[in-house]
C-alpha cells in the first residue's frame, strides 16, 4: 500500500516498536564473533555450484575475517580454522579481509555439497562447508518468524 504522503517508509511502526526488544538482546559471549552470510554473482544459490562455468576461477567458499581478529586469535591468512556455534562445528579456510568489520565473520551461502545423498556431481566436487551447520534453531527473527541466518554467535580457532 502506498503511504498517503507518497514517501518510502524507512522506519515502519512495526520495526520501530520492536527496537526495545532488539536493544535488550544479550551481547555475544566474550571472544565470540557474529557470523553473517554473503553471496557472489556466480554462486547466488547452491544450484549454481553444479554448472562448470560458474564454479571455475578462484575459490569463493572461504570464511572472511578482519585482520585484527585474525591476529588476536593467532591465526594466519589462508589457515584452516574451526568455527563453532551452540549447535555445530565446521572447518574452513579463513582469509583476512578489510571488508569485514571487526567482530564479524562471513561465510558464503550455499556451499557444502560433499554430503551423502547429494546428486550434483560438479557441486559435490567443490570445496566448502554449509553455514546451516552453525545456525541455531532457537535464534529466530521474531518480527518475521524466519530463522535468523545472520548474527549467529561463533567461536573461531585454529584446527
Amino acid at each position: 500500500k502506498k503511504p498517503a504522503n507518497g514517501r518510502i517508509q524507512a522506519a515502519p511502526e512495526v520495526i520501530m516498536a520492536d527496537l526495545a526488544r532488539f536493544a535488550a538482546y544479550p551481547a555475544p559471549d566474550s571472544g565470540a564473533l557474529l557470523l553473517i552470510g554473503r553471496r557472489h554473482v556466480r554462486s547466488n544459490n547452491s544450484w549454481m555450484h553444479n554448472y562448470h562455468r560458474l564454479v571455475k576461477g578462484k575459490p569463493r567458499h572461504q570464511l572472511l575475517m578482519h585482520p585484527d581478529d585474525l591476529a588476536c586469535r593467532g591465526l594466519s591468512d589462508g589457515q584452516q580454522v574451526r568455527v563453532s556455534s551452540r549447535v555445530g562445528t565446521i572447518e574452513v579456510q579463513v582469509l583476512g579481509s578489510l571488508d569485514m568489520m571487526p567482530g564479524v565473520v562471513s561465510l558464503p551461502h550455499g556451499w557444502g555439497h560433499s554430503r551423502a545423498g547429494v546428486e550434483m556431481d560438479i557441486a559435490r566436487s567443490q570445496p566448502g562447508v554449509s553455514a546451516n551447520d552453525l545456525t541455531d534453531e532457537r535464534q529466530l527473527d521474531v518480527l518475521s518468524g524466519n530463522a535468523a541466518l545472520n548474527g549467529v554467535p561463533v567461536q573461531v580457532a585454529a584446527c
